[in-house]
């Protein structure tokens, strides 16, 4: 019989996670606590926004509490170029807004920028995420897996007009507002009435006396020329029809969800049957699952079609791995496009995942 290990302290374990965030050729960073909220609203949107946690400097200047590291970090992995190749690895406070525990709680990662092979790079997050998890004990987690490039090339190919493909790549990661609007695609009514044919200067001068009539002010929120553009949109985006087949196209893909193998192939069946195909993804997928099994170390992967992060700078793969109680502990995949957003002239492979630190602890105590 073998003798057991006696457990790591909590010490022991935050020493061993520290040298796993500052190991050979990353860099280990910090970042400063307050920053502008200003990315994390054009990037995050408003339900994000609504977890930072604000505040006001002497000249009127506004900040937010560092919520995450990893857009700090790209905003300083920038200045050094966006093209150079760089390792980061962070352990330290995050601030949110939180329902279920305290608004202050660590946060561990790693960040891969640049980097040149982006098959190793995904290896190197998975097996430093598997490290993680040795630590505090926790050898076999549930991972849910989701594609983003798997789903954009679904709405890429589906059969619709094309000022809808933006709107409902928006809502991927949204199930609750993706619900939403497939049901009022599947519903199509009549454009509300208003001045149908009219220049926007027009419509801007309807708008302005609409507000002044009821008594609203024209220079609090949006102008009336803004308002008068959305209105015109959204007549034009009424008038669009979205054929019935691809809206259950639609809801029968993001409703695949099991065993990773077979939900993959349940996502080609249902492509096939629909004239789509979707062969470089779908090996693409194929391929990242067999990275992120890491050797056998991870099985038991759930693939989960509808998964994605709320943020639209995500590419590729996404995951997540949750412990025996169901909290998620890990949570990572590739985010291409975040570099880009924020100023670089072109995507930029990039790589990352992020470690609940109060939650690996809670995990380590069960």
């Amino acid at each position: 019989m073998g003798v057991l290990k006696p457990a790591m302290s909590a010490e022991t374990r935050r020493e061993a996670l520290k040298s796993l965030v500052s190991g050979e050729g990353v860099n280990f960073v910090t970042t400063p606590i307050l920053i502008p909220p200003a990315p994390y609203f054009d990037l995050a949107g408003e339900e994000f926004g609504a977890r930072l946690i604000l505040t006001t400097g002497a000249d009127g200047a506004e900040f937010c509490l560092r919520p995450d590291f990893t857009l700090p970090i790209a905003i300083e992995h920038l200045k050094s170029g966006a093209a150079t190749p760089a390792a980061y690895g962070y352990l330290g406070p995050i601030f949110r807004q939180r329902t279920d525990g305290p608004a202050e709680f660590d946060q561990a990662g790693l960040e891969l920028l640049a980097a040149p092979d982006a098959d190793a790079a995904l290896d190197q997050v998975i097996a430093f995420a598997r490290a993680a998890l040795d630590i505090y004990g926790i050898t076999h987690p549930a991972i849910r897996v989701g594609s983003i490039d798997l789903f954009e090339a679904l709405l890429a190919k589906a059969d619709m007009p094309d000022v809808w493909r933006p709107r409902i790549r928006a809502r991927f990661g949204h199930p609750e507002a993706m619900s939403r609007l497939l049901t009022r695609l599947a519903n199509p009514h009549k454009p509300a009435p208003g001045p149908e044919g009219m220049p926007v200067s027009d419509i801007a001068d309807w708008v302005s006396e609409l507000l002044l009539t009821n008594g609203l002010s024209l220079t609090e929120s949006r102008g009336p020329e803004e308002i008068a553009i959305r209105y015109l949109e959204k007549q034009a985006l009424e008038a669009a029809h979205v054929p019935e087949a691809t809206i259950a196209l639609l809801r029968e893909y993001l409703a695949i969800a099991g065993d990773a193998d077979a939900a993959l192939s349940a996502v080609e069946t249902l492509a096939d049957a629909n004239g789509i195909v979707l062969d470089a993804p779908l090996q693409a997928a194929r391929q990242r699952l067999a990275q992120l099994r890491n050797g056998g170390r991870l099985n038991g992967l759930v693939f989960d079609a509808g998964f994605s992060p709320r943020l639209d700078y995500y590419t590729g793969i996404t995951f997540e791995m949750a412990g025996a109680g169901g909290e998620v502990l890990v949570s990572g995949g590739q985010y291409d496009r975040l570099l880009r957003r924020l100023g670089a002239g072109s995507d930029v492979p990039s790589v990352g995942c992020a470690l609940w630190v109060d939650r690996l602890e809670k995990e380590a105590g069960r």
